[in-house]
């Protein structure tokens, strides 16, 4: 079957809308700035394992934050880290990176570490996010946690009802440790 002008129309359309994603990338391409304001790279985190978990301050599943900074305080010492990254895609996040700081200090006294707020879902997604969808790790809410691998590959993405110390996710987590 002959290619349409609208097929390929369509095809480089989502060329353009699609960041290319090279064969063989990982986690570990991939850098954010911290909500601090200072560089975050992913490749730091090379030979840990990382849960990214896509957060907002005024959602439903917020009170998670509590439990993500009790699984980083059980496991960090065994190269576990909490990856948090605030999001307004849902509507549900404060308007300032000094806001959602503050937020998740005082309410929490989150110390993991945590990005800007981004995108992360659509064409405007942080690469990140880009890479975990074109695998099909789309976050459809807020509190997805996606586990990556000591290697930077995508393991699991989990839903915004896994609570951060579900048996399934604390048993992935465990194994990836080698704990």
């Amino acid at each position: 079957m002959r290619p349409t002008r609208r097929s390929l129309a369509l095809t480089a359309a989502c060329a353009v809308a699609m960041p290319a994603l090279a064969v063989g990338q990982s986690a570990h391409d991939f850098s954010f700035t911290a909500i601090e304001g200072d560089p975050l790279s992913l490749a730091d985190y090379a030979g840990k394992v990382v849960l990214v978990v896509n957060t907002a301050s005024r959602c439903g599943f917020t009170g998670q934050y509590e439990g993500l900074q009790a699984l980083y305080d059980k496991h960090r010492e065994n190269g576990l880290v909490v990856l948090g990254v605030p999001s307004g895609d849902f509507r549900q996040e404060l308007s300032s990176n000094e806001e959602v700081k503050n937020f998740c200090e005082m309410t929490y006294g989150i110390d993991f570490p945590m990005t800007e707020i981004e995108p992360v879902t659509g064409s405007r997604a942080h690469p990140l996010f880009a890479w975990m969808a074109a695998q099909g790790a789309v976050p459809n809410w807020n509190f997805n946690k996606f586990l990556i691998g000591p290697d930077g590959r995508l393991i699991e993405r989990f839903g915004s009802n896994t609570r951060p110390d579900d048996p399934k996710l604390m048993s992935r987590i465990e194994g990836l440790l080698a704990l």
